[in-house]
């Protein structure tokens, strides 16, 4: 079985996004909402992992994040989208090189 490890990048009243990290190797991100009952999830993966693994990663979820912070909940949903990383876009202007995206963190 995968070791998973997640890194908070936010949190508010009802939602919490995370870095998803394995080997010290980032391989994705989850973003979490809390609904009456039900946790509404969105992971976004590296098109490196398998099937299985993504099903690893998902109990891990459930495990170290919702079940850890006791939520209760009746449901769990889960929408993953798999695919290469792209990079970081941010509406700040940064002015590194000329060649550099604007929209590029």
């Amino acid at each position: 079985m995968s070791s998973f490890e997640f890194e908070r990048e936010c949190r508010t009243p009802s939602s919490e996004c995370y870095s998803i990290v394995e080997e010290d190797l980032a391989i994705g991100r989850v973003d979490l909402h809390f609904t009456n009952g039900i946790v509404h999830g969105t992971i976004n993966v590296s098109e490196s992992l398998t099937l299985e693994t993504i099903r690893e990663l998902i109990e891990s979820i459930d495990q170290q994040i919702i079940d850890a912070a006791g939520i209760v909940r009746d449901e769990v949903v889960m929408h993953v989208h798999q695919g290469r990383d792209l990079g970081v876009f941010s509406g700040l202007k940064y002015e590194d090189s000329e060649d550099s995206d604007p929209h590029m963190a």
